[in-house]
């Protein structure tokens, strides 16, 4: 039986975290030659190109993308098995990459971050802050929080606490363009939306009732906090996180709307790749954002 050449899957799962032949060799200790070549057996060997190559990008084939997370769940298994022979587990060391949403990552993770590096000096963070969905294993994350409801996927997820969210409107709106008395109506106002929660925005009542209402308006962002402004201005109403909207209700700059039906109600979730087997830093940094985060 012919044995996989795992030091190929293993340099293909570098180059897939690095985006870069270049920058896979630096890391792994290796020539652009030698990394350039045991891309070409593995893909001799599967039959199947792994790369689109220019001279400025590199980007996965359709046909690789699921050997991606394959070949990234081999190399982090062998790295954590080498860690355990070494006794890595009596002090966390090395870097994790950290992916987390831009508004709630500045107002809430960093601060965790930082207590967290303080505690743990020999580890170092790469955090990455975007509201795009980012796929943590084609891209080499160890660990993402994700402000969403989850699809079925192969990742492993934890949830950590609720996302309250309000529908509100500056009272110049509301002078301009009356108060909705049920959701239905929202139909007929104009809505500012966060594109990267998709799908219609929910309402529930105490009895159970249930409304769905399609967002559409003159605004349409994929940051919450780039919405603010067109709020604050009275050109629509919106549907934001607390963390987000701040002091705006208390200081009676934004008006809550429909107070008998509550907003569908996202959860913080803390998602890793598919192996149960990670590294100590990665356990210790997981635990801690676990318990700063938690019922937050």
């Amino acid at each position: 039986m012919r044995l996989p050449d795992l030091e190929a899957w293993a340099i293909f799962a570098a180059v897939v975290e690095h985006r870069s032949f270049s920058g896979a060799a630096d890391t792994i200790g290796l020539s652009k030659a030698t990394v350039s070549k045991a891309i070409t057996r593995l893909e001799a060997q599967l039959g199947q190109s792994l790369f689109h190559r220019t001279s400025r990008r590199l980007a996965l084939t359709e046909a690789a993308r699921p050997l991606a997370e394959r070949a990234a769940r081999m190399l982090a298994e062998a790295r954590c098995a080498e860690e355990e022979a070494r006794d890595a587990a009596t002090m966390p060391a090395g870097r994790v990459r950290l992916a987390a949403p831009m508004s709630f990552g500045v107002m809430s993770v960093a601060e965790v971050i930082a207590d967290f590096l303080a505690a743990h000096p020999a580890v170092e963070i790469d955090l990455h802050l975007s509201d795009a969905r980012v796929d943590i294993v084609a891209e080499g994350f160890d660990v993402a929080l994700r402000i969403a409801d989850l699809p079925d996927s192969s990742l492993r997820a934890r949830r950590l606490c609720a996302i309250p969210a309000q529908l509100v409107a500056a009272p110049s709106y509301i002078a301009a363009h009356g108060m909705p008395a049920h959701p239905s109506e929202l139909g007929h106002h104009r809505l500012l939306s966060y594109s990267n929660i998709t799908g219609p925005w929910r309402f529930t009542r105490a009895d159970g009732a249930e409304v769905s209402v399609r967002a559409a308006g003159p605004l349409q962002a994929n940051s919450g906090e780039a919405l603010l402004p067109a709020l604050d201005a009275g050109l629509g109403i919106v549907r934001l996180p607390n963390f987000i909207l701040g002091d705006r209700i208390h200081d009676g700059r934004v008006v809550p709307l429909l107070p008998d039906w509550a907003p569908s109600t996202v959860s913080l979730h803390l998602l890793t790749p598919p192996s149960p087997l990670r590294p100590a830093r990665v356990e210790a940094l997981i635990a801690f954002l676990s318990d700063r985060l938690r019922d937050r």
